[in-house]
């Protein structure tokens, strides 16, 4: 077998397939897709994924159809007092009062929701922050438990205009 001829590390110009060896031909096998170098597939079925990370793309109903996801765990991040909720940092916050907190939660994006737990620190009170796009059911913003060692669950979900914001349970 002879070795390929050409400088992989500083190429400046694409390799044609013809002039690698014929190891580099081989198809590779994903599921039920299979695709050689140089080809690309759009569809790859029969799949399972374990530990997998999937970042800077989005699932939707047209590149993602029946799929189940099982045993999934959602980013979990922790703050304490005043905190402007990043959804990059986690769908899954919990908040530790600290005197009068505010929470601001983040621009509406079309299908996103996300938890926040308020743990208290004390008797402390919580105010929320969305701007004219946070909407409670009633238009009634809820009222913290606000007793030490006691927290409260909300649930938040938005359509790309509004968040909508929901008591899971309080005085837990």
């Amino acid at each position: 077998m002879s070795g390929v001829p050409y400088t992989f590390a500083n190429a400046s110009t694409s390799i044609p397939l013809t002039q690698l060896d014929s190891n580099f031909q081989t198809p590779v096998t994903i599921g039920n897709a299979s695709v050689a170098l140089g080809n690309t597939i759009t569809t790859i079925g029969n799949v399972t994924l374990a530990n997998a990370t999937i970042s800077g793309s989005s699932l939707n109903n047209s590149n993602a159809a029946n799929v189940t996801i099982t045993n999934y765990t959602e980013t979990y991040a922790t703050a304490t007092g005043n905190v402007t909720i990043a959804l990059g940092n986690g769908t899954f916050y919990e908040v530790t009062t600290n005197n009068a907190t505010t929470i601001t939660l983040p621009n509406s994006v079309q299908g996103k929701s996300f938890t926040v737990i308020v743990s208290y620190n004390g008797a402390n009170t919580v105010s929320w922050t969305g701007g004219s796009t946070l909407k409670w059911a009633g238009n009634s913003t809820p009222t913290p438990t606000s007793v030490n060692g006691k927290y409260d669950i909300f649930n938040f979900y938005q359509d790309g205009t509004n968040t909508y914001g929901s008591i899971f349970g309080q005085n837990f």
